[in-house]
């Protein structure tokens, strides 16, 4: 059947997060301290295998005590932040309010990049005439993030795992946003790094596109390939 509207990931996908050192030192910087560097670089390390950055690694292991949160932290954004901030708080940092303030800076515009072709591929989109969903598990109100890059104006849709309590893989979170574009599933594309997550799609009938998650500069063009399948 042909492909009459794309559903999207967003992190991995259509933005990447910055790397957890440049995180970890924009929130120091901001709370006016200074780390030696071999400090601020073992300080991000640990951050790193701790699983700490949203969108960032996953965690190395998750503790006992977190597990069931984990699991479930994308159907609120209470959840998401009490998980992460736990996350972050097996790190050992110089004040204890810096562990909020990591988390908060990554919900900011800043601390996302879109990868090279992603105002191509849904400008293309756009000029095409097909209707796009953003479909994110998630904490928070990823919006502003695409209105301060430029790319709000070639998403119909934003169907975010927290604002409706359901998360990928589950079938009705990609349901509601083929509700939301006016198709069938057999006429939607699910395009995500996530090949457990973003390939549920597919027991829906939507047919599935999956990317790397990789750095920016290490992905030039993973979502081109999304324009050939688009009718």
């Amino acid at each position: 059947m042909t492909i009459k509207a794309v559903l999207f990931d967003f992190s991995g996908t259509l933005l990447r997060v910055e790397p957890t050192a440049v995180w970890l030192r924009a929130v120091l910087d901001e709370a006016g301290i200074s780390l030696p560097a071999d400090e601020l670089a073992g300080c991000a390390a640990a951050l790193e295998e701790a699983g700490a950055l949203p969108g960032g690694a996953s965690p190395r292991s998750v503790p006992p005590e977190l597990r069931e949160l984990w699991r479930e932290r994308d159907r609120s954004a209470e959840r998401h932040r009490a998980v992460y901030t736990a996350l972050a708080r097996r790190v050992p940092l110089p004040r204890p309010e810096l562990y909020d303030a990591l988390y908060d800076r990554h919900l900011r515009p800043e601390a996302w990049r879109p990868y090279p072709d992603t105002a191509e591929v849904l400008g293309a989109l756009r000029e095409r005439g097909v209707p796009v969903a953003v479909v994110s598990n998630i904490g928070w109100d990823l919006r502003p993030v695409f209105r301060a890059h430029g790319l709000d104006r070639c998403v119909d849709a934003y169907v975010l795992s927290f604002e409706h309590g359901v998360q990928k893989p589950e079938p009705e979170i990609f349901e509601l946003a083929c509700n939301a574009l006016g198709v069938a599933p057999e006429q939607a594309l699910m395009v995500g790094d996530d090949r457990h997550a973003d390939a549920g799609a597919a027991a829906l009938g939507c047919a599935v596109h999956l990317v790397d998650h990789l750095p920016c500069d290490r992905r030039p063009d993973g979502l081109r390939p999304v324009l050939e399948r688009v009718g």
